[in-house]
């Protein structure tokens, strides 16, 4: 199946087509338009001119439309959850998943949406001020630019465009070119509904001509994207003055105290380190154990790796896939064998074959070694051996990233001490860094990004206060 243009609510084709190629099998799986800097503009002048109808109508249109959505989704959801596994390689039972967080974060922004409001303000709080009618109320910013990348090519596009046009917005879509027609069909549900409102979703396809062409130009207002943090740095530099929301990926750590759940620690750090490949912005990448129980927390945690099934991402027991393409296996297996040359240990055998890359537990490992410094992405998880709390917050710290970390500890004062001391957009206790719940405010410090996502606080990011005073 073609993933095709969208120019506003008119579908197109380009003359020419990119296959996107199985990360599992190798077979075509799906096609995509090849789009241009002229596409690109074109869909952005279509925006602009249906972003002022988008802007006057009801919010109860938008929100039905959202829940319309919500609905098909459940209707299609194992044709699209078969698309993502097709697409990207993620396992059959986490595509499933995917969309259902998608039909969640769907629902979550058209509800968010209809309790959002400004507030009154007291203008005579001061001696300088005096007696009015004053308030603050929020509007649509316009043109919405939202890229977004392979890791889950459903979700966090809902995360995009469902915030954007519930609060009135259109949107331009360049969704990643490794999962189009997972894109291209979550849009066609958005721009087929009765409830849509007309041209204010467009879908384009292409890499940095494309998104380039989205990022310089006047007309979007906000530019919302996922991806690296070179990438992130490009539209920073290159999109002049407009509201830029990023997240661009992490470093994500966790302590495991003396006082913790070995236990639950270990089967936890499992799953939050080699969900999806450890392809995961938050994938749990760095693990400082104290020193009373590494040895048993490591034994324990390769116990717990071992029981992952890695396999065909068609089969509901497989718990690892493969990875994206050939590029990522070979530089996981680059990280392990510089970190091999460099002292440490892999717990379990390694193995690779293709683009199936076996979890692996690195121990023996030390704070300047590239696997710990860098992001890895990929189903390498490494331990470090600390002495407590205190020596852990600064190795924790010391990362160019910020996006979540974890503690799992049973003794409170260090559970406060993390929350107040780790620096991270968040901060999880007794449980994975991985962890995301749709709802929460979502996002990083550092070169872990700006700005926040989840339905709430993107439609924050998506909108304008107006200021108004009656006299």
């Amino acid at each position: 199946m073609d993933a095709k243009i969208f120019f506003g609510s008119t579908e197109a084709v380009s003359k020419n087509f990119s296959e996107r190629k199985s990360p599992y099998s190798g077979d075509v799986v799906s096609r995509a338009c090849i789009c241009n800097e002229e596409d690109a503009i074109r869909a952005l002048n279509i925006a602009q001119e249906a972003a002022k109808v988008a802007k006057k109508s009801t919010l109860s249109q938008r929100c039905n439309w959202l829940l319309d959505v919500a609905n098909k989704l459940k209707e299609n959801r194992e044709d699209i959850a078969h698309t993502i596994t097709d697409e990207v390689g993620k396992p059959i039972a986490f595509a499933r998943i995917e969309v259902d967080r998608c039909i969640e974060t769907v629902t979550l922004s058209a509800e968010t949406m209809r309790t959002m409001h400004g507030e009154t303000i007291n203008t005579d709080a001061m001696a300088s001020g005096k007696k009015t009618t004053a308030f603050f109320t929020r509007e649509a910013a316009g043109v919405v630019v939202a890229i977004t990348p392979f890791n889950f090519p459903l979700n966090l596009v809902a995360h995009k465009l469902a915030p954007a046009l519930v609060s009135g917005n259109a949107v331009v879509l360049k969704p990643t070119p490794e999962a189009p027609l997972t894109a291209y069909k979550f849009a066609k549900l958005f721009i087929e509904s009765e409830y849509a409102i007309k041209d204010a979703l467009s879908v384009v396809y292409g890499d940095a001509e494309v998104g380039g062409a989205l990022i310089i130009s006047d007309i979007p207002r906000v530019i919302s994207f996922t991806g690296s943090v070179p990438v992130g740095n490009i539209i920073i530099k290159s999109a002049g003055i407009k509201k830029v929301s990023l997240e661009l990926g992490g470093n994500a750590a966790t302590y495991i105290d003396a006082s913790a759940d070995l236990d639950l620690a270990a089967a936890r750090c499992a799953f939050g380190a080699f969900v999806n490949s450890g392809q995961v912005c938050i994938s749990l990448q760095r693990i400082y154990v104290n020193a009373r129980i590494y040895d048993e927390f490591a034994l324990k945690m390769a116990e717990e790796t071992r029981r992952l099934v890695v396999g065909s991402p068609y089969e509901d027991d497989t718990f690892l896939g493969p990875l994206i393409d050939d590029e990522a296996a070979s530089r996981a297996m680059r990280w392990v064998e510089s970190a091999v040359t460099e002292g440490a240990k892999p717990l379990l055998p390694l193995q690779r074959n293709g683009r199936m890359f076996n979890p692996c537990v690195m121990v023996d490992v030390r704070d300047d070694m590239a696997i710990v410094c860098e992001e890895v992405f990929a189903p390498i998880v490494s331990l470090v051996k600390v002495d407590n709390f205190d020596d852990a917050i600064p190795r924790m710290n010391n990362s160019p990233y910020g996006l979540q970390f974890s503690v799992f500890t049973n003794d409170l004062k260090i559970t406060q001490r993390a929350i107040s001391e780790l620096d991270a957009g968040g901060i999880v206790i007794n449980d994975i860094p991985t962890l995301r719940f749709d709802i929460q405010p979502y996002g990083g410090v550092k070169l872990s990004g700006v700005g926040r996502e989840g339905p709430k606080f993107a439609i924050e990011e998506m909108t304008e206060i107006k200021s108004v005073i009656i006299c």
